[in-house]
């Protein structure tokens, strides 16, 4: 029998369509199973494909024979239809994200299962990423002139005369790969919440400079397109834009598979992963994953072999597959890391201490706390990347309340939170969030009451997400308001951190 998805709610479209990835069936496949199943010789892999996109929904009559040609309960599709037809106040976000991720699933193993792509077709260039929310100056997504967090002047790194701190590309041009290097800089300084809108807009440049171009150029185009695409995607994914992010990587997967560059392609499925991950979809993040590493293996980079590795090792660990995730975490262990001769230019901001940091991620994540401090510590004080401290930071809280360190869960979580706001990212805030819930069981205590004022204090400044209303989040915190929140001489840290 299939292997059931994760219990709680479904909707069909995305479940038929990981039941279906699961037997490594085409649409074609199993619309010819379902013909010779019921006798009904005209149903054809389109009416397959607008059941997944959840365009049309399955009678009782096909609902019957999905379960039999899938091996799976009836009542587990009827359910699931019933969800899709009256979802019950999902938003149009969620399940535009349902259809985004269920279009991605389809085209990775579309990939996996023709490596040449000549299935894929080319890149579609169809909707793409909208730009990020009005920041304060009224423009869509332009950053303020100045610091617009605490510790933003520290950077080094100021606004140029535009107001977005970016060089402008050639006119009427795409953005060239020099314009990509300097937005990703940026991106180590920066969250999603100020440079979304920039990476959309060059991405927007780049498709309708490449929709235009001879084949010559369309050549020199994809490789960029797809780089513009799968940056666009993560930065979309760290505002929390689910549905952006995953409809920019399904680009970036189409331009990379056109530009013959499979290591680049799996680096989109493992960056798509991760924004799975984090949304809580352990199962389709697992399988991106494996078809990231499978599909690029051949041609990856000791660096980017050890990443998808780790994207593997993350999802099985959330997903409640500890096996499966020891040895993907194992196998990444015995890689020889990042070789800077070797490894793309997209890859450049991964290095040995990032990846003992995912170690430590996927070791809290599997109950063992213990040895997973150590490496989150370092990332947590590394300088110069506070959404890397943030995001960790929460990794590291988890792993205190994990091992019964409540205080120090606290002043963890309190110097993590200081950071999300200082980097603006919204996917860093929801880390934290997950940490606020596991401190409701300890809310009595003076530790868990100092961070629940600290967070009180900050939520005005926190990054607003791409979805969200523009808030107060913009303007510079004064540093006494959200310090003032921890008790005088309260100088508690994680041992041995300094």
């Amino acid at each position: 029998m299939t292997p059931f998805p994760p219990p709680g709610p479904r909707l069909l479209g995305p479940l038929l369509a990981e039941l279906r990835l699961a037997r490594r069936w085409s649409q074609q496949r199993i619309a010819a199973e379902l013909c010779a199943a019921s006798g009904v010789p005209t149903l054809t892999r389109h009416e397959v494909s607008r059941w997944e996109r959840q365009l049309r929904l399955p009678g009782g009559f096909w609902l019957g024979w999905l379960a039999v040609v899938l091996d799976v309960p009836g009542e587990l599709l009827a359910e699931a239809a019933a969800r899709s037809r009256h979802p019950g106040g999902a938003s149009a976000t969620a399940r535009g994200g349902a259809r985004s991720r269920a279009a991605l699933l389809a085209l990775a193993q579309r990939w996996l299962a023709d490596p040449a792509g000549a299935a894929l077709g080319g890149p579609a260039l169809g909707r793409l990423p909208g730009p990020a929310p009005a920041g304060p100056t009224g423009g869509p997504g332009v950053v303020c002139p100045g610091p617009a967090r605490p510790g933003a002047e520290a950077t080094g790194a100021g606004p140029d005369a535009t107001g977005t701190g970016l060089r402008a590309g050639p006119r009427g041009g795409g953005p060239g790969v020099d314009d990509l290097a300097e937005l990703r800089r940026w991106d180590d300084l920066l969250g999603g919440a100020d440079l979304a809108g920039h990476a959309a807009r060059r991405l927007r440049r780049a498709a309708r400079t490449l929709s235009g171009a001879g084949p010559g150029t369309r050549r020199r185009l994809l490789p960029v397109l797809a780089e513009a695409a799968q940056l666009s995607g993560w930065l979309a994914a760290d505002t929390g834009d689910l549905t952006g992010g995953l409809d920019a990587y399904r680009l970036a997967l189409r331009a990379a598979v056109a530009a013959g560059d499979p290591a680049l392609a799996g680096h989109v499925l493992g960056s798509a992963s991760h924004l799975l991950a984090g949304a809580g979809d352990a199962a389709g993040a697992l399988t991106l994953a494996r078809t990231g590493y499978a599909g690029a293996r051949g041609a990856a980079s000791p660096g980017l072999r050890a990443l998808l590795l780790h994207r593997v090792a993350l999802a099985a660990a959330l997903g409640g597959r500890q096996r499966a995730a020891r040895q993907a975490l194992a196998a990444a262990g015995r890689m020889t890391g990042p070789e800077p001769d070797r490894e793309p230019p997209w890859l450049y901001w991964l290095d040995d201490a990032e990846l003992a940091a995912m170690t430590g991620r996927t070791l809290v994540a599997l109950g063992r706390p213990g040895p997973a401090a150590p490496l989150l510590r370092a990332a947590v004080h590394g300088r110069g990347r506070p959404r890397r401290a943030a995001v960790y930071g929460a990794w590291l809280a988890r792993g205190h309340l994990q091992l019964g360190e409540v205080e120090q869960a606290c002043a963890v979580a309190g110097d993590a939170l200081l950071d999300a706001v200082r980097s603006g990212s919204p996917r860093a805030i929801g880390q934290l969030t997950d940490v606020r819930r596991r401190l409701a069981a300890h809310r009595d205590e003076p530790a868990v009451r100092r961070y629940a004022a600290l967070l009180a204090a900050a939520r005005p400044y926190l990054p607003v997400g791409a979805a969200a209303a523009p808030g107060p989040a913009r303007g510079r915190p004064p540093r006494s308001s959200l310090r003032a929140a921890r008790r005088p001489g309260d100088t508690t840290r994680p041992a041995g951190t300094g």
